[in-house]
């Protein structure tokens, strides 16, 4: 991969790199899209980070479709897949951490102990593969984007990070691999995060900016879905996670499949 991509930068190329766990869907090529646009070249990177997840979560049966991921990367003209095996990434003896503070340790932090240590170890071993100009992370994983720029600021690794926007099925949905857990009554829950978000979002909009009454729009609207179990609801501050901010951020379990949103109340939602 580094021999690739030390290729393209002789010829001159700019390259995009767009992280994945797989089991790709139109979020992630929306992503894709961007990259394109914006960049001579496009690496996909698919790799299922073992690190990032915690006992007791779903590592061991994350979607995984490579045949499928393959075939739509190669429908969105991708110049290179870097799929790496495990035991490239994390040899035998491998115990360096990349360990980000401060903006790390609330809400997802605080629910999934070491996740954002495993996502900014990847991170930072896919930057060092890849070399790209721009890196690519969607808004639907808000926290994740704020600790990857607290990530290459601070380690000054000089690559451009752009977000695309969270990309929703009709009814509100976030786009997620996780979504395939869910059974059809489930399914039609899990409309409840988009749906709080869009309470909220028309309080603001209608002049409410007391942070605790929005957070409580946001909480009635999850406790009235019988198969919502609520893990958070805050409004941070978009760049640093701190409280209070206009960022509404949601952490539900839907039956046993953990769902995240957010959406910047300053922003009417549609629908």
């Amino acid at each position: 991969m580094l021999h690739a991509s030390r290729r393209w930068r002789s010829e001159r190329r700019s390259i995009g790199l767009v992280p994945t766990m797989g089991a790709l869907h139109a979020g992630h090529l929306s992503l894709v899209e961007l990259a394109r646009r914006e960049n001579d070249v496009v690496v996909v990177s698919v790799f299922v980070n073992p690190i990032q997840f915690g006992p007791g979560e779903d590592f061991a049966r994350y979607p995984r479709d490579p045949d499928r991921d393959a075939r739509l990367l190669g429908e969105g003209e991708v110049d290179a897949i870097y799929e790496p095996r495990t035991e490239l990434m994390y040899p035998p003896g491998a115990s360096t951490r990349v360990h980000v503070g401060g903006i790390a340790e609330p809400l997802e932090g605080k629910a999934r102990p070491g996740h954002f240590e495993g996502v900014a170890t990847v991170v930072t071993k896919l930057l060092a593969a890849v070399e790209p100009d721009r890196a690519y992370f969607g808004q639907k994983d808000a926290q994740q984007v704020a600790v990857v720029k607290r990530l290459v600021r601070d380690l000054d690794l000089g690559v451009e990070i752009r977000v695309g926007p969270i990309v929703r099925e009709e009814d509100g949905l976030a786009l997620s691999s996780r979504n395939v857990y869910l059974d059809p009554a489930e399914r039609k829950a899990a409309a409840s995060l988009s749906d709080a978000l869009r309470d909220a979002a028309r309080a603001y909009a209608a002049g409410e900016r007391d942070p605790v009454r929005l957070r409580a729009v946001l909480v009635a609207r999850l406790r009235a879905e019988p198969l919502a179990d609520l893990e958070y609801a805050e409004l941070v501050d978009a760049a640093t996670f701190e409280k209070p901010g206009t960022l509404a951020v949601i952490a539900a379990r839907i039956g046993k499949t953990r769902l995240i949103d957010n959406h910047d109340l300053s922003i009417p939602l549609p629908g």
